[in-house]
């Protein structure tokens, strides 16, 4: 596994009108791809309806329930990642309602498996959605590293073009949490075949 290619999904948290997380998405994705350990997808929620209401039976207690047709490509990119890295930005000091939909929806998909942050917003730079999303996954049996991509006054930071004017410090940031998620998604995806995770 070590020297094979890791499946990083990017996904984009917000699915608002004039949202500006595809724009950090993309930018992540291709650092990711520079780094040359992963492909990265970008997968965003707005390409997948995600209602509110869940099942009956939520998914962790039975991970084989039917989803809606629709969210079919959504849960096979998460399935198939060997990690997760999630854009969010901060709504009223927390994650968006569409990311906790689609967290809510899935649960042996986010098993055993390294998520990572990158957060915008115009004060805390996503800080507290991130805080609030460690939690939510900690009770998936997700691991979170503890290294995160921040970018407060977003406005400010990007060129009209979606390039950042000050590209070195942000790079330097997700460099440093893409090594973590290569040795957590390599370290985690070894003890998987080896010994299946078991909630």
């Amino acid at each position: 596994m070590s020297q094979e290619t890791l499946r990083l999904a990017v996904v984009v948290g917000s699915v608002r009108e004039g949202r500006f997380g595809p724009v950090v998405a993309e930018w992540f994705a291709e650092q990711a791809r520079q780094h040359g350990r992963f492909t990265a997808d970008v997968v965003d929620l707005a390409d997948t309806p995600l209602p509110l209401e869940l099942p009956p039976v939520p998914p962790a207690v039975r991970p084989d329930m039917e989803r809606p047709a629709p969210m079919a490509d959504l849960t096979e990119s998460l399935a198939l990642a060997d990690a997760v890295v999630v854009v969010t930005p901060d709504y009223n000091r927390s994650f968006p309602a569409s990311l906790k939909a689609a967290i809510d929806w899935h649960y042996t998909e986010w098993q055993a498996k390294p998520v990572g942050f990158v957060g915008y917003s115009g004060g805390s730079g996503g800080l507290l959605a991130i805080e609030q999303l460690r939690q939510v996954f900690g009770e998936l049996h997700a691991h979170t590293v503890r290294d995160y991509v921040s970018f407060p006054r977003y406005y400010e930071l990007f060129a009209p073009d979606g390039t950042l004017r000050e590209p070195e410090g942000p790079a330097g940031d997700a460099k440093v949490m893409l090594d973590s998620l290569e040795w957590w998604a390599t370290t985690l995806a070894e003890g998987r075949r080896a010994r299946p995770f078991v909630a």
